[in-house]
């Protein structure tokens, strides 16, 4: 299928197998567009906040999805958490929606923090999961480790669980790798994966470079992206979709370290599809593996098949539901809630797709033609450079021009929304101004409307704030509940987490470079955020690299840096260059160093005065750069042949490595390609006296050059080289020349003075990745002097440092001076320390590495990726592909390392898999910069610092993304040291702030004049929302709230745009950000939210401010009128320190109203109930020393006079607020006590438990002497008096004040409940007399409501623990009225009645689960300690109540019984007869004769304890109910264990003929067992023949094949317990009895068979009857139907199933009986082999006899055997077997072949030579079976007469040497022979003689060999005789021996 030229494609629904639907708000938003998507069902992910453990939950959300998309399959999944065990499963696995679990590894994505540490713990919930058949989800990623290798690392989890499960599915989700999707294909059916949609289109790069496109697991690389395409069109059920759509706000996704997630869920069938086409167009899947099916599948069936669910697209009238039609849609920028409070940025936003549309919408339109569809795809690929493309990592090539492109231009390219690419800048004298072409590009509000379906989000959060209302029988048990108020709760933040909106692809260039690039110079195609701004060289690159410079100067190999840039070229010659790219020396020109080969290495000396080469023929020059006409210092080659002692490179091997030694350029260092390095020192030369060079090895052998070399030694290369170069702070190593060197095998680093001596070393790190690429790298920095000190070590200059890197692992090295020791002395080197410091793995090996600064790193990989890292943590800042920089490498290494890889050894892991090129000599570092020398061009680059970045963002119109930027540098939560900040935090804030201040005033002055200029714009767009967002932000970093109430906040006023400012900032008050406003701000705050009735709101707002820079008055009169008295009480209590005036308002609001006036309205009434109800939670908070409704801890001193208020005010003996008195209706007057008594009228229950919650802390323990006399003169009398309150005087009054008539039962039993809950905590505080303590016990007893019974029963429980009633048994009546059980069971075990004890346990009925077998356990356990009376009357409560007992549980009653009373098991069995279903005897029965964990103990008896009637009865049970498992039970029970007569009948009547069979050989009755046996396999041989004769004319054509399978298998079955049976009766003999059975051998040759031979034989007759049967009805079937078809007569019928499998399968039941035989009959040769009393050939003789008395013809008995030994083919068993038997008689049988061979000859071919037919071997043909069977039995019958028949014995007798017996052989072979004497002859060819006989004859005659190996059929040799010569030879003898015979074919040569 071409997809790129499809105008539309109709497609079955799409079914999303992995979605994110989120919750709230996010949840409406997104579940509309589920349809949207061509889905119609979903899978949805479990981890939510909280996340779904619980079935309930489960099914909650599924209805509150269901709501919103009625028309959408819901399929539900539980996060796998501890709280799940296999109970949860198994009632998951009952519900209709729950169709799996999900396994989220701790930490590794989105809300995953509560998932699985140890999966091995969970191995019980995988295994209930497989039995109950949910699915497994696995997010495949191991927590901890690199997101490029999690799902690798993974892998060995997934097989595990799938070797330990193999039944369990499981789905590997969102597979992101080649190795997972190996992984996937390897295991076995039950393991599938999902694929995403947004896993086709990116790759890491992508996702590092847009935040949009970042998501866990994180994309992988090309390849696996390609994989993955692969697999999801090679149409395997392995893989179907998954979307993983993970919505997540704006905010969330452009914070620093961003939100992991996709969001695709509206347009996911669209990508995929979108994707599959952008594959064809790579080339990277073909047209011919994109097929409808493989689509179909991919997004739909598959998935459907495997969750079993069902698949609307398979009904015949059904028709595709979606079509997608390419249409010209885009991917909407954002999607925003009704409300816009939140948005969501799709991925791919703004990219063109195929829209999806379902079937019944579309309406008559006209499609996209073929040819238009030609030109959209045309245009697309016009388009240049697109995401597609910058997916791969592909590039077009850089431009030569610079090319204007306007901003809107570069955000179309952008995957970013318009919205964030905010408009170019006009901003501010300090910042530049950009032209006024791009001032078009100003964005437009995204005023879009909502999607269709959208479901508005509410504007309040009423829905989602508890209130605590009036409940006198509250849900929740009024004393185990905590009070929680609306606000306290945590509340999601609408805005990011961290202010900081990093653009992880920033690109900028530096300003201070000193290398200064013209403007075309300039790469045009890169943006301003770059992390590395690359500048291309051009003059240098065109004096080097054009066409002339080539040719001229040859091919640029390797360059050096410093204050001059030098090429080394092919041609010998080093150019040098300026900083302004002027070429100002070709040096090596006329000289010998053009001779010498290409300039292989090159080095700059540290005064920048010299250069030095080094060439591929081993000399080295050095120039001077003043006088470059000739150099300056030559180092020859040295040949080892003439001149041995000298040391240097060898003559012709290339100097890769070159150096200069400290300050001076008379000093260097070399290394070659072959291992060596070497040391060279010029000295001063005068006059004519010319320099001399002392050369001195370092490193390295010289190569052996003669032929007897010892020992071979490994090849070696110095693969990468530095000196030590100088930095500006003195250091002792500096004099040390030290050099460091990487081979294969090691780093060593050397001082070469005084004298070459190794410092250090050591071997390649074990990290290095097995078989990886052979790299290496090194790079040093020196000591540097400090701007600051050091904090830590006070030192003014950094240490020497050296990074190595092997393959993939980076080390970094510290050299560090060690003071010498007083006894050693200040003489001599200095003693260096190297220490590493801190490794780190790259994803791939390191080619180069260089150093940009003291703490920065950059890092060449092998694929050409640069990487930055930070020294200090090694932590990577960012990367980049330099692929299209085309770097310079060469392979310098493989011809010298060759040998390292072509011997690799795979299981050596330290060996590498190849030798990768090298680029050091390209990839150079100097003062910050990067040098990069390319095939074609040289170009440098710069990382950006922080100022460039801010700047160029500004520049770009990006002023969000610009101080987002700031703050984070301000906050230290962005890269520091890699764009040049500090680290210490004063420092920073110190350069960050000015220039933050700065952007945000500029912004505000850019935004509002750009405002006034636009009349049209309207207030509250998304660019004064963001604006605010990043200036609120900012100044929370810098902890300056005058300069945003100041500087800020009027620019929005004076614009009218204040509404935004303060929607915005309140998400910043909420989170507790912003405390503190101005007066003012607050008044527009209140006026603004009032006026938009938003007043929950403003209340929650007003709760977290400040409230000393409130108006009160204002305040008060707001929260009252609009009831906001959350915000009143937090105001009173915050700025007045008022904890009780404001509770006579609340407590006004519960007044009754009367008067004679008219009553509120209803609604009315319910408000001020609602509002009054806020006392309850109020008042829990201030006494347990929180601020209300905050949450939030009240300082000490505070909260204790706040507590003093109110225990005053609630318990003081007068009333403030009361004094003209207040009555009610019924006449009762406040007297004492008012307001408490206020509180527990309008809510008893919650007064009450607001109390118990106080009552633990410890203000009421006593006096606060401390307090009182701290401060006495500042306490009120109330506080006073509060002060003295304690809990004894809290219950006193208490039980004072509710007493009836005033309060009823109903009311009281709340107290009651209060009191004997507190009472046993505080025995030292609360003092009660037993009266009352007795009063209070009743009272709980004599509760009114049932829906408080249990929390009276505990309450009584929490009594009795600390009051022993006088007398106990008085109350049990009272107990047991009350429904008390647990106090009684509680009485009764503390008196020993352990009858009343169970007596009780039945009584309380089912409720109370299985806690009547453990009180029955406790009860007869020995441990108890009860008399046989006390037994008695327990044994007779469980007598009396024993259907009861087993009705509870039977299993459970049975296991009790067996552990405890098994003599009671007939009372139970007695009690389950009046039961009418069998099933529960049965299981009682299993329980006792055969539990579960039988299994783990299959030897022991199952009957112990229990008489053989529960034996016999559990086997007539299972015959009836469970007949598959009789056989297994049987086997394991003992002799007598029943009785046969007993079980027989139900055996026989149920069919379980196996099992029978087996107990009537474990009685003895072995004869009638096997007779038995055979006559049901008659029995199943009718059957099945009558099933293959009705065959074709059965209407359920399956059901027929499915019945004639199990009939086979049945037949096996059988089979096979009559081989068990056989074997059994077979018994061994030993050694004697076995030589004398060989001493009386002619006897018993000829005797019957035995009893056990028989029984062999009856087996055997029976299979092979049985099979013979069947097959012959088969094919005369088959050969019927075939006739009837060719004929035309009759319609051919075909079977309905395989008849060649069932011959199989029959055969192989013959094959398996005739190898236990063997087996059983024949052993292995040895001194101790027992041999058994059973003989396989007289078996099977007496088998070939029945078989031929039974046959009708030969041909019938030929047919048998043909299906006995035909399943032997090449089998294994049998050639064991066969082995066994040769061995028996091995040289007998050796000997008789030798004899035979002797006789005769082996035919030249298997035809006759005259007619061309086989004569012999395979394929000849029945004829020749049936002419020896006659002729064997003529002589046969010959020599019966001469001899008699007890002579003639079967083929199993041994040959002898003397006797009859030999006689009689060879009589018969003689007999046997056709043919006499026969003359030698030569061969003929055939061609030579004319054959004469006709083809088409029939030769039956016998045949004649010659011994030129020629064979003939008699007849056609007389046909070819001369005539007369067969006629003469006739005559002469009747018979054939006296006939002479000669070849025809020999003769006639």
């Amino acid at each position: 299928m071409d997809l790129t030229g499809l105008s539309h494609i109709d497609l079955p629904a799409t079914a999303d197998f992995h979605c994110h639907l989120r919750q709230n708000e996010m949840m409406e938003l997104c579940t509309p567009l589920i349809k949207a998507g061509g889905c119609d069902a979903v899978f949805v992910m479990p981890n939510t906040q909280p996340p779904i453990t619980q079935v309930s939950q489960a099914i909650s959300y599924h209805q509150a999805l269901s709501q919103i998309a009625p028309d959408v399959q819901f399929l539900m999944a539980l996060y796998l958490h501890p709280s799940i065990n296999a109970d949860t499963i198994a009632t998951a696995a009952r519900s209709k929606s729950i169709y799996g679990v999900k396994l989220y590894p701790a930490g590794v994505t989105t809300n995953s923090q509560d998932g699985v540490l140890d999966i091995e713990q969970y191995y019980p919930v995988f295994e209930a999961m497989q039995a109950h058949d949910l699915v497994l989800n696995l997010h495949g990623e191991t927590p901890g480790i690199s997101a490029l290798t999690a799902e690798a690392e993974f892998i060995p989890q997934l097989q595990k669980i799938h070797d330990t499960f193999p039944r369990l599915r499981i789905v590997l989700e969102h597979v992101s790798t080649r190795k997972g999707i190996e992984a996937v294909r390897k295991c076995g059916p039950t393991v599938k994966a999902t694929i995403t949609a947004h896993h086709l289109w990116v790759t890491t790069n992508d996702a590092e470079q847009d935040v949009f496109s970042f998501c866990k697991p994180i994309a992988k690389t090309p390849e696996d992206r390609i994989a993955l395409l692969r697999a999801a069109v090679d149409g395997s059920s392995k893989f179907f979709f998954g979307s993983d759509s993970a919505p997540h706000p704006i905010q969330s996704k452009k914070q620093s370290g961003g939100a992991a997630g996709c969001f695709t869920q509206g347009w996911c069938t669209a990508l995929v599809v979108g994707a599959l086409e952008h594959a064809l167009r790579q080339g990277w899947i073909s047209k011919a593996q994109v097929t409808q099916g493989a689509l179909e599948g991919f997004l739909s069936k598959y998935g459907r098949a495997f969750y079993k669910i069902a698949d609307p697209n398979n009904q015949a009238s059904s028709k595709p539901q979606i079509r997608l039609t390419r249409r010209g849609e885009t991917i909407p920028k954002s999607v925003k809630s009704p409300d816009g409070q939140i948005e969501v940025i799709p991925f791919r936003s703004g990219q063109e797709i195929i829209a999806a549309k379902d079937t019944a919408d579309i309406g008559p339109e006209p499609s996209i033609t073929d040819a238009e569809s030609d030109l959209e795809a045309g245009k697309d690929d016009e388009e240049g450079p697109t995401h597609d493309k910058e997916a791969l990592g592909h590039t077009d090539t850089v431009a030569e021009e610079p090319e204007e492109t306007s901003s809107s231009a570069a955000r179309d390219g952008d995957s970013q929304p318009d919205h964030l690419a905010s408009p170019p800048t006009r901003l501010a004298p300090a910042i530049h101004e950009r032209p006024s072409s791009a001032d078009g590009s100003l964005s437009i509000p995204d005023d879009t409307p909502s999607l269709k379906g959208s479901v508005a989000s509410s504007t309040s959060r009423q829905a989602r704030l508890s209130a605590c209302g009036r409940s006198p029988t509250p849900s929740l048990p009024p004393f185990d509940r905590r009070f929680q108020a609306r606000l306290s709760s945590p509340q999601r933040s609408l805005r990011a987490a961290s202010p900081a909106f990093l653009h992880s692809h920033s690109r900028t260039t530096s300003v201070n470079s000193q290398l200064i690039p013209k403007a075309e110079d300039i790469e045009p195609d890169q943006t301003p955020w770059e992390i590395v701004r690359w500048t291309r060289l051009r003059k240098i690159s065109g004096a080097a690299f054009s066409e002339v410079g080539k040719r001229s100067f040859g091919r640029p190999i390797c360059i050096a840096i410093s204050t001059t840039i030098a090429l080394g070229t092919s041609k010998g010659l080093i150019l040098v260059f300026d900083y302004s790219q002027n070429l100002k020396s070709i040096i090596g020109s006329g000289t010998k160093a053009v001779e010498s080969g290409a300039v292989t290495s090159i080095s700059i000396s540290a005064d920048h005065s010299t250069v030095a080469g080094g060439h591929a023929s081993g000399h080295i020059y050095t120039w001077e750069l003043a006088k470059p006409a000739k150099p300056f210092l030559h180092i020859p080659p040295v040949d080892k042949r003439r001149t041995p002692d000298a040391d240097g490179h060898i003559t012709d091997v290339a100097v890769l490595h070159l150096g200069f030694l400290g300050s001076r350029h008379t000093a260097l260092v070399s290394a070659d390609d072959k291992g060596m390095a070497f040391s060279h020192l010029a000295t001063r030369g005068m006059g004519i006296v010319a320099r001399t060079v002392k050369t001195i090895r370092i490193l390295g052998r010289y190569p052996e050059y003669t032929p007897s070399a010892v020992r071979q030694r490994k090849p070696s290369s110095v693969l990468a080289f530095s000196p030590l170069p100088l930095g500006n702070a003195e250091q002792a190593s500096d004099a040390m020349g030290l050099v460091a060197m990487l081979t294969p095998y090691l780093l060593v680093i050397v001082s070469t003075t005084p004298i070459a001596q190794t410092q250090y070393k050591t071997p390649r790190p074990k990290e290095v990745a097995a078989h990886s690429a052979m790299t290496a790298a090194l790079a040093w920095f020196p000591s540097v002097k400090l701007k600051v000190p050091n904090k830590v070590t006070s030192e003014t200059s950094s240490k020497v440092k050296l990074v190595y890197c092997w393959s993939n692992v980076l080390t970094v090295l510290e050299v560090v001076e060690i003071e010498p020791s007083s006894s050693s002395g200040a003489e001599g080197p200095p003693n260096l320390q190297f220490r590493p410091r801190s490794k780190w793995k790259a994803q791939e090996a390191i080619v180069a590495v260089q150093w940009l600064g003291r703490s920065v790193l950059a890092v060449l990989t092998i694929t050409q990726q640069l990487v930055i890292l930070e020294d200090s943590s090694l932590r990577e800042t960012n990367s980049s592909d330099l692929v299209q920089k085309h770097i310079y490498h060469a392979d310098l290494f493989s011809q010298q390392l060759n040998m390292l890889v072509e011997e690799l050894d795979e299981e050596d892991a330290s060996m590498h898999g190849v030798v990768a090129d090298a680029f050091y000599m390209s990839f150079r570092a100097y003062k910050g910069r990067l040098f990069l020398l390319g095939f074609n061009e040289l170009s440098f680059g710069q990382l950006s610092n922080w100022a460039d970045r801010l700047l160029a963002l500004m520049e770009e119109g990006n002023y969000i993304g610009a101080i987002e930027l700031a703050i984070s540098y301000y906050a230290g939560e962005a890269d520091k040291v890699s764009v040049g900040l500090p680290d210490d935090d004063d420092s920073r804030h110190r350069m960050v702030l000015d220039k933050l201040l700065e952007m945000i005033s500029a912004s505000l002055r850019y935004t509002f004049g750009k405002h006034d200029e636009a009349s049209g714009e309207a207030p509250g767009s998304l660019q004064f929302q963001e604006l605010a967002g990043v200036c609120i932000s900012a100044c929370v970093s810098i902890d300056d709230m005058y300069f945003l109430f100041d500087e800020v906040y009027p620019w929005f006023s004076e614009a009218g745009v204040q509404d935004t400012f303060l929607q915005v900032l309140e998400p910043f008050i909420l989170d507790d950000d912003v405390q503190l406003i101005t007066p003012i701000l607050i008044k527009d705050l209140v006026y603004f939210y009032t006026e938009k009735d938003l007043h929950t709101r403003l209340e929650e707002m007003l709760c977290h401010l400040d409230p000393r820079t409130m108006d009160l008055d204002q305040i008060n009169s707001l929260c009252k009128r609009n009831h906001l008295y959350d915000a009143l009480l937090y105001v009173w209590n915050q700025a007045l320190d008022d904890y009780t005036t404001i509770l006579h308002d609340l407590l006004s609001l519960t007044e009754y109203r009367g008067d004679g006036e008219a009553d509120t309205a209803p609604l009315a009434k319910a408000r001020d109930f609602t509002d009054a109800s806020k006392i309850f939670p109020y008042l829990s908070y201030i006494l347990t020393s929180r601020v209300y409704p905050t949450g939030k801890e009240l300082d000490e001193g505070r909260a204790t006079l706040a507590k003093a208020e109110i225990y005053n005010f609630f318990f003081s003996g007068s009333s403030n607020s009361l004094q003209n008195g207040s009555f009610h209706p019924e006449g009762h007057g406040y007297n004492s006590f008012p307001n408490l008594r206020k509180a527990l009228d309008f809510d008893a229950p919650s007064f009450l438990s607001m109390l118990n919650e106080a009552f633990e802390d410890s203000f009421l323990n006593g006096p606060h002497d401390h307090i009182t006399n701290g401060i006495p003169n500042q306490l009120s009398e109330g506080q006073k008096s509060g002060l003295s309150v304690t809990r004894q005087c809290v219950v006193t009054i208490l039980l004072e004040v509710m007493v009836p008539p005033k309060y009823e039962p109903e009311d009281t039993v709340y107290l009651h409940m209060f009191i004997a809950r507190n009472l046993p905590k505080f025995p030292q505080f609360v003092k009660l007399p037993d009266r009352k303590l007795h009063r209070i016990l009743v009272g709980l007893c004599e509760y009114t409501a049932e829906d408080i019974s249990e929390d009276c029963q505990l309450s009584v429980e929490y009594l009795l623990s600390g009051y022993q009633p006088p007398d106990v048994h008085s109350l049990i009546p009272l107990l047991t009225k009350a429904g008390f059980f647990r106090v009684l069971r509680s009485i009764y075990r503390s008196e020993n009645d352990y009858a009343k004890l169970v007596q009780t346990c039945f009584d309380e009925g089912p409720s109370n689960g299985s806690l009547v077998f453990d009180c029955v356990g406790e009860s007869l356990r020995a441990s108890t300690g009860l008399n046989d009376k006390q037994v008695d009357e327990v044994r007779n409560v469980i007598t009396a109540n024993a259907s009861l007992f087993v009705g509870r549980d039977v299993k459970e009653a049975a296991a009790t019984m067996e552990k405890y009373a098994p003599g009671m098991h007939e009372t139970m069995l007695d009690a389950l007869n009046t039961v009418t279903d069998d099933n529960q005897t049965l299981e009682y029965l299993r329980t006792i004769l055969d539990p579960a964990d039988q299994a783990v103990e299959r030897s022991q008896p199952s009957v112990r304890n229990s008489n053989r009637t529960f034996v016999e009865l559990y086997v007539r049970l299972l015959c009836e109910h469970d007949p598959h498992h009789v056989n297994e039970y049987i086997e394991r029970l003992k002799a007598g264990d029943l009785r046969l007569e007993e079980v027989l009948p139900a055996l026989e009547s149920s069919g379980v003929i196996d099992a029978a069979v087996i107990l009537m050989a474990r009685e003895g009755k072995v004869r009638e067992a096997i007779n038995r046996l055979t006559q049901h396999l008659d029995t199943l041989e009718a059957a099945l023949l009558g099933l293959l004769d009705a065959a074709g004319e059965s209407p359920d054509v399956e059901n027929t094949a499915e019945t004639a399978y199990d009939l086979v298998a049945s037949i096996q079955k059988f089979a096979r317990v009559g081989i068990w049976l056989c074997q059994g009766q077979t018994r061994p003999l030993d050694q004697a009895k076995l030589q004398l059975k060989h001493g009386k051998r002619a006897k018993s040759e000829h005797a019957d068979l035995s009893t056990t031979e028989n029984l062999w034989l009856d087996l055997i007759d029976a299979v092979v009857k049985v099979t013979k049967q069947i097959t012959e009805s088969m094919q005369l079937s088959a050969w019927s139907d075939e006739t009837n078809g060719r004929d035309g007569g009759k319609t051919s019928r075909k079977q309905p199933f395989d008849t060649s499998k069932l011959a199989a399968e029959l055969r192989s039941i013959v094959q398996e009986t005739f190898t236990a035989l063997l087996s059983a009959t024949s052993v292995p040769r040895g001194n101790d082999a027992l041999r058994a009393d059973v003989s396989f050939l007289r078996i099977l003789r007496a088998f070939l006899k029945h078989a031929s008395a039974s046959s009708p013809s030969l041909a019938n008995l030929r047919s048998v055997l043909s299906t006995i030994f035909s399943a032997y083919s090449y089998e294994e068993s049998l050639l064991a077997l066969a082995n066994r038997l040769l061995d028996k008689d091995v040289f007998v049988q050796v000997e008789e072949a030798d004899k035979l061979s002797r006789r005769g000859w082996r035919p030249l071919g298997q035809v006759c030579e005259g007619c061309g037919r086989r004569v012999w071997g395979p394929g000849t043909g029945g004829t020749v079976w049936e002419a020896w069977l006659m002729r064997h039995e003529e002589v046969t019958e010959k020599v019966l007469q001469r001899h008699g028949p007890n002579l003639l014995y079967d083929g199993s007798m041994e040959s002898r040497d003397h006797g009859k017996a030999k006689a009689i052989q060879e009589e018969t072979r003689r007999d046997s022979v056709s043919g006499a004497e026969v003359q030698k002859g030569k061969q003929v060819p055939p061609s030579a003689h004319q054959r004469v006989v006709d083809a088409n004859d029939e030769p039956s005659s016998p045949l004649i060999i010659f011994s030129c190996r020629h064979i003939f059929h008699r007849m056609c040799w007389e046909k070819m005789q001369e005539p007369g010569d067969v006629a003469e030879g006739e005559r002469r003898d009747g018979s054939h021996g006296g006939q002479e015979f000669r070849c025809p074919l020999c003769i006639s040569t």
